[in-house]
């Protein structure tokens, strides 16, 4: 068993905030979102006085049966810098995992058996330009799992899921909502019960995905990010798809108060959007064509034996 986190009333609560992580969903049901009881605990304090509320995660990080509290870690790919998330139910024991980088497939995979847990989905937010997918690798060395994406994303996927929809793993649930202009696929997938949004590259701490490739849209991703992520309550913590500097987690609170970008009126941000003369992305070549078919084509040398070998 897990031992939980200690907190300590003042000054733990930093440290909690940088352990949340992803176990993936289990089941994709029709139809809209059915709100959960909370089984979590928020605790909103009061930072500077224009800060608002602030969310902080009390998460217990155990799978004792009964529990009710979600299982959650954060992973990280330092070379892309991106976050992959493993979420579970305590109870089942079904787990999905977001957005995993197929360098490193075989740590998700690992994590997930010595963890005990059954990965029925793993999913993605969009699709990358800046790392491959490891959906495909992870198919592979947990064949029972299915891969979820986002109709609008054009990708090939088991399952295609669309707005509103629900994807349920063992009692908990992640609402669907779409969040385009990074791309035209890209979803926010939200844990109304443990409060919370795992928000790929729409929303990012104190920034947001570049709109200027594939399918992009200044003014689609403001309004994506004010109408379906920022509306949520203030004390949401929203985990995004990747960060550059060390942040690990932020609020609703928190961006609606500090996004230097998405502060700005509409027409000031698409500006800014427009003018940021950002360079390519360096593994867009190779990622897109992959991240089509799950990470399966025409891939590097190396990653191509892993498959091989699987």
């Amino acid at each position: 068993m897990l031992k939980p986190f200690p907190v300590h009333s003042e000054t733990g609560l930093g440290f909690i905030t940088m352990l949340r992580s992803v176990l993936r969903p289990g089941v994709i049901l029709g139809g809209r979102r059915t709100p959960l009881h909370p089984h979590g605990r928020t605790i909103c304090l009061s930072g500077r006085e224009k800060a608002g509320t602030l969310a902080f995660s009390l998460r217990k990080f155990t799978q004792t049966r009964g529990s009710g509290v979600m299982i959650f870690r954060q992973l990280f790919d330092r070379d892309s810098c991106t976050y992959t998330y493993l979420l579970a139910d305590p109870d089942t024991k079904e787990a999905v995992l977001v957005d995993p980088v197929i360098e490193l497939a075989e740590r998700d995979a690992k994590l997930v058996d010595q963890m005990g847990l059954n990965l029925i989905y793993v999913m993605n937010t969009h699709m990358h330009a800046d790392h491959i997918t490891g959906t495909g690798l992870l198919k592979k060395l947990v064949p029972s799992c299915q891969s979820v994406i986002s109709k609008e994303s054009g990708a090939m996927a088991d399952v295609h899921v669309e707005h509103g929809e629900v994807v349920k793993f063992g009692e908990q649930e992640l609402e669907v909502r779409q969040t385009p202009g990074h791309t035209n696929g890209c979803v926010t997938y939200v844990c109304h019960g443990e409060k919370f949004a795992l928000t790929g590259d729409a929303l990012l701490v104190r920034g947001c995905g570049r709109t200027d490739f594939q399918e992009g849209s200044a003014e689609t991703l403001y309004e994506s990010v004010h109408s379906q992520i920022l509306s949520l309550p203030d004390d949401f913590a929203l985990y995004p798809a990747h960060d550059y500097v060390g942040h690990t987690v932020t609020s609703v609170a928190e961006e609606k108060e500090f996004n230097p970008r998405l502060t700005k009126s509409k027409e000031e941000f698409i500006d800014l959007m427009n003018n940021l003369g950002l360079a390519y992305p360096r593994k867009i070549d190779i990622s897109l064509p992959a991240n089509k078919v799950c990470g399966l084509y025409n891939l590097p040398d190396d990653l191509a034996e892993k498959l091989k070998d699987e």
